[in-house]
């Protein structure tokens, strides 16, 4: 469809428009909803474009754009993205300064408040997560916390991790793959940056919270920032930037300007198979520890299992378990480096993942050396491979386009791609003697 028809349809939407809820089409999140962005979403109904191209039309996150939504979009275009005409539904009170649920009803009760079929909250604190507005990142009742062996690095951001299960339903087990979760499961990842990690009494400063959500038409990622006083935070489609400070353990101080990705680079990072968003963490190899719960320490698996959240599980020590790249107890130099890339690399580079096309495969079950990197020419050579000829050299990492990838913070040459702009010193240190130590022939 021409440019011309399409603002065509957009002059007639508006002779139709209706008040909306929220702020529909705002796709830059500057409180404006612009002729361009209106093209975007006319696009995005035609099929022409992606809904990641502004997610911000797909109101209700039903994966798609239709005719109230382009609705709701020109009438924020015309009287702006709040007006008093605006209905709101029932909400709880939520803290001072905070503002008010615009987006999803809050009943009265103290319990999680979450259904799948609704859309996503424009306030964290409206599920109820967490015990009070979630600072403290207490989890409510059915709100299981759990950790994993190597977690994937995020700029030394530290996480706490957390599952709810709708009543009655569980996870399916599995020894490989993430576990199958039921419609409704909601995964939730929070960011933070503590003052000094040499002293956690010092407190922290949470940057974002992320929700993995189960719907029936697939697995929905969204994003919460955390306002500087701690007390909410605000879902977020278009991702923002955030100076942070921190003490790292050797008392050094860094600081970073921490990007929270928008809602397109969640889904491109948890497309491990054959472009399908989901889970990664929960794995059965990756969640195979002890956890230190409120009652005590017990296995995660165990643990999931006790309180019905999962089924078909063996007992801890007859399931897989990853090692902690960072603990030599905890395996070999080869375990614990390949854990590391398989938790770090591997949901992108394995035969089905984004970066299949690269022929470097990643994932821990890859035992084939050259698949995994060993002699092996890049696809593409140049800037991205420092000029080096293969991917690992054996007993050579000064040599490996894997050990200059990892070190660099260049754009076009860091990988991981997203989500890191330092490099992990703890981790290169453990690949790199993993290279130093592989007993295989020179590459010729």
């Amino acid at each position: 469809m021409k440019k011309s028809s399409i603002l065509g349809l957009a002059v007639a939407l508006l002779a139709i428009a209706r008040p909306a809820l929220g702020c529909v089409g705002d796709c830059n999140g500057d409180g404006v909803v612009s002729i361009n962005e209106l093209i975007v979403g006319v696009n995005i109904a035609l099929g022409t474009a992606p809904v990641s191209a502004c997610a911000a039309f797909d109101d209700d996150s039903n994966g798609e754009v239709r005719v109230n939504e382009l609705l709701a979009a020109v009438n924020n275009g015309t009287v702006g993205c709040a007006t008093a005409a605006t209905p709101t539904p029932t909400v709880t009170p939520v803290p001072t300064g905070a503002g008010a649920e615009t987006r999803c009803t809050v009943p009265e009760g103290d319990g999680v408040n979450f259904d799948p079929a609704q859309q996503f909250c424009d306030l964290l604190s409206s599920y109820r997560f967490f015990q009070g507005n979630g600072a403290t990142q207490e989890p409510n009742a059915g709100v299981l916390p759990y950790d994993l062996n190597t977690p994937l690095f995020s700029d030394y951001a530290s996480k706490h991790r957390f599952v709810w299960l709708p009543p009655g339903t569980s996870a399916t087990y599995s020894a490989h793959d993430s576990f199958n979760f039921p419609v409704g499961t909601v995964l939730i990842k929070t960011f933070a940056y503590p003052a000094d990690y040499r002293d956690p009494s010092l407190g922290e400063r949470l940057i974002e919270t992320r929700l993995l959500v189960r719907r029936s038409t697939g697995w929905d990622p969204m994003t919460y920032v955390w306002n500087d006083e701690q007390t909410e935070a605000r879902r977020r489609v278009i991702g923002q930037s955030v100076p942070v400070t921190w003490i790292q353990l050797d008392g050094s101080e860094r600081s970073i300007t921490y990007h929270v990705p928008n809602t397109n680079q969640c889904k491109e990072c948890h497309e491990e198979h054959n472009s399908v968003l989901g889970p990664l963490g929960p794995k059965a190899r990756n969640l195979n520890k002890d956890y230190p719960y409120a009652d005590g320490s017990v296995n995660q698996l165990a643990r999931w299992t006790s309180v019905g959240y999962l089924v078909n599980a063996p007992s801890p020590d007859a399931a897989p378990r990853a090692a902690v790249f960072d603990d030599p107890s905890s395996g070999s130099v080869e375990a614990r480096a390949r854990t590391y890339l398989d938790v770090n690399c591997g949901h992108c580079h394995n035969p089905t993942g984004l970066a299949r096309t690269s022929g470097l495969y990643l994932n821990i079950d890859e035992m084939d050396p050259a698949r995994f990197g060993v002699c092996k020419s890049p696809v593409a050579a140049g800037h991205g491979s420092g000029d080096l000829k293969v991917d690992i050299y054996p007993g050579r990492p000064d040599l490996s386009i894997l050990s200059y990838r990892m070190q660099s913070t260049m754009p076009g040459v860091a990988m991981p791609e997203l989500g890191r702009q330092t490099a992990h010193d703890e981790a290169l240190a453990v690949i790199n003697q993993w290279i130093a130590e592989l007993a295989l022939p020179p590459c010729e």
